[in-house]
């Protein structure tokens, strides 16, 4: 489950476009390593922790709030998609942006026209599917290691969207309609993703399944654990959605920089046929 940063020229693959051929791109997307999975955790944690402070501090509503965080996250998008290559500032900063969009999507589901969870669970989950089925159509692959094109850089954006907006409406589901907590909606999620990563290592759970799952479980395992620290409820420390967001985002820095400067979000190129699902 490992990705990296091509230095040399892009290969047609099969299934790849035929205008995008033959392009002088680079992978757009960083190595699945621990780093990248912790970093990816703390996004969804600010994601939810953000959302809720500036729902409560902006004074704009979920509606405001939404359409000023899309404006942002399709900024830092049409920056992303511009690069040649993997950036981390740029690529982190889409991924916590676009955490908080799909949150406010599903809150807006939920609080504005009154979708019940289980309802805007089953759609994400659909819309997911669809977007899944389509990109490997089109592409012949959702392997992560080539995000190389206009075209497959598109769908992942896609996926990595509907991703957070199931996670989360997953999440609320779970803890809240169940009832389970916080912390033990972050423990069930931290044991679902433990399971994936043992059915892929031991039982070769096949690579780009395992990744997929596994990133969508990041979404309401982070969430759990941004309200247990925020929430004065439900036996949390009660830090407040400020400091919350604060201290994530400051440790969020800290893990960007450091595999940046030492190359460890980089590895060897692999060929596509390798990775193909």
């Amino acid at each position: 489950m490992t990705y990296e940063a091509s230095e040399s020229q892009a290969v047609p693959e099969a299934g790849q476009s035929p205008g995008s051929r033959g392009r002088l791109r680079r992978n757009k997307v960083p190595e699945a390593t621990l780093y990248f999975w912790i970093i990816k955790v703390l996004c969804t944690t600010v994601g939810e922790t953000a959302a809720d402070l500036l729902n409560e501090k902006a004074g704009l509503g979920v509606t405001g709030v939404s359409a000023l965080m899309t404006a942002l996250l399709a900024v830092v998008l049409v920056v992303q998609f511009r690069s040649s290559a993997y950036r981390p500032g740029v690529y982190w900063s889409a991924v916590a942006l676009i955490s908080v969009v799909g949150t406010l999507i599903s809150d807006n589901l939920t609080d504005n026209m009154g979708v019940p969870l289980e309802t805007s669970t089953a759609i994400f989950a659909l819309v997911l599917a669809v977007v899944f089925a389509v990109w490997h159509r089109r592409e012949r692959t959702l392997s992560i290691h080539h995000i190389d094109t206009t075209s497959r850089e598109s769908f992942y954006w896609l996926a990595v969207l509907f991703a957070f907006a199931l996670g989360t409406a997953a999440g609320d589901l779970v803890s809240e309609r169940i009832d389970l907590g916080y912390w033990l909606s972050a423990v069930l999620c931290a044991a679902a993703i433990a399971a994936v990563a043992i059915a892929h290592f031991a039982l070769d759970l096949d690579v780009v399944l395992s990744f997929w799952i596994a990133y969508i479980l990041t979404r309401p395992l982070g969430a759990s654990i941004g309200d247990y620290l925020s929430q004065p409820t439900g036996g949390g420390p009660g830090l407040g959605t400020v400091v919350t967001s604060a201290l994530f985002l400051v440790v969020i820095v800290g893990l960007v920089i450091y595999p940046s400067v030492t190359r460890r979000d980089a590895a060897e190129p692999e060929h596509a046929s390798a990775h193909a699902a």
